[in-house]
């Protein structure tokens, strides 16, 4: 998709402090960060939302997920918790629509989110 800021960052034509690229998924910093450590990781396969994943897509799913896991080890927010969040449309303040899941983690977290 040639206006998804995600797809271009994918591919390199905008810069971004990325933290993790594979044949699937790319992670990178968030530019508006809302906790101390925010990452996105982002399948490289277009999808502009959850509800698009088709059975095709559950390995990719995996492996967003998978990452996401590593990078919050990687990052020693795992021990004492962190969030991975999907937000799908704009009602759940989605703003790129481009699946994504937002690793946030540094610091203590309120319940309900939003």
């Amino acid at each position: 998709m040639e206006d998804c800021i995600f797809c271009r960052i994918i591919n390199h034509e905008i810069p971004a402090k990325i933290v993790h690229e594979d044949d699937l998924v790319l992670a990178f910093e968030d530019l508006n960060p809302q906790a101390p450590v925010h990452l996105l990781v982002v399948p490289r396969k277009h999808l502009p939302s959850l509800k698009e994943a088709a059975p095709e897509d559950e390995a990719m799913l995996g492996h967003l997920f998978t990452v996401a896991a590593q990078l919050a080890r990687d990052c020693q927010i795992e021990a004492l918790g962190y969030r991975a969040v999907v937000n799908n449309g704009s009602w759940a303040c989605q703003t790129v629509f481009h699946l994504h899941v937002h690793v946030l983690g540094g610091r203590v977290f309120h319940w309900p989110p939003g």
